[in-house]
């Protein structure tokens, strides 16, 4: 049998197999990015349902967020080419091919990209709303002052409400990182740790530029510090 067929008994035709390569998928600020969220979001969690003296903890963890957030949506646009918003934008066209079976690509898949946007998107709101809240006990937002009590009140009962939501999403992350790896054998965790993934060998990762990710950073700790009410 030649190299690169795929041959058997009875077979009618000979396939070519795709050549395959080892590619680094996820660029290092990203994966970074991605854990680092992952505890501060877990930090935030348990320490808004301790309350009391954690609330101290509770704010820096959201703080924390917030520049994550800011970083993600400028490496978005600047980062590595898998980490940019139009590699990966789940028009609906993608997202029909990809239920059809017909999508081809590397990175996120139109539905996972689909739920990292909402995720994201549910974030800068539950981080922006805990800015300006107060629980009228333990804590107020590093912004709560800027605004009246009622306006604070809202985004307090707002904030709560997403918080609610982010958890159920979140449950549904895990539940979706499980199928794809028990039904798909499709571990999507492992390329998130170790940026490695193979995939199709004509495709081409070029690696961001330093400047892209200090622009990143330093985009992320302007905000934070505005965030953080330092100059109130």
């Amino acid at each position: 049998m030649s190299e690169g067929t795929v041959t058997g008994i009875g077979a009618q035709v000979e396939r070519p197999l795709q050549r395959r390569i080892r590619i680094r998928l996820w660029d290092l600020p990203l994966r970074i990015f991605h854990w680092a969220l992952v505890a501060a979001v877990t930090v935030a969690i348990a320490t808004g349902n301790l309350g009391g003296d954690w609330m101290v903890l509770h704010g820096r963890a959201g703080l924390a967020i917030v520049g994550l957030l800011v970083f993600r949506v400028v490496w978005g646009f600047v980062g590595g080419v898998h980490a940019r918003f139009r590699s990966f934008w789940p028009r609906p066209s993608r997202v029909l091919a990809y239920l059809r079976g017909r999508w081809q690509g590397v990175g996120h898949n139109p539905l996972g990209a689909l739920s990292v946007l909402v995720l994201l998107g549910l974030l800068i709101v539950q981080a922006t709303t805990g800015l300006f809240s107060s629980d009228d006990i333990a804590f107020s937002g590093p912004l709560f002052n800027l605004i009246d009590e009622a306006l604070a009140g809202r985004l307090g009962g707002w904030h709560k409400r997403v918080s609610n939501l982010l958890l159920g999403f979140l449950a549904l992350h895990v539940v979706a990182i499980v199928f794809y790896l028990g039904v798909k054998r499709d571990n999507l965790v492992k390329p998130m740790v170790t940026g490695w993934k193979e995939v199709p060998a004509e495709v081409v990762v070029p690696r961001p530029s330093g400047l892209a990710l200090v622009a990143s950073v330093m985009a992320a700790l302007t905000v934070v510090y505005l965030a953080s009410g330092a100059l109130l």
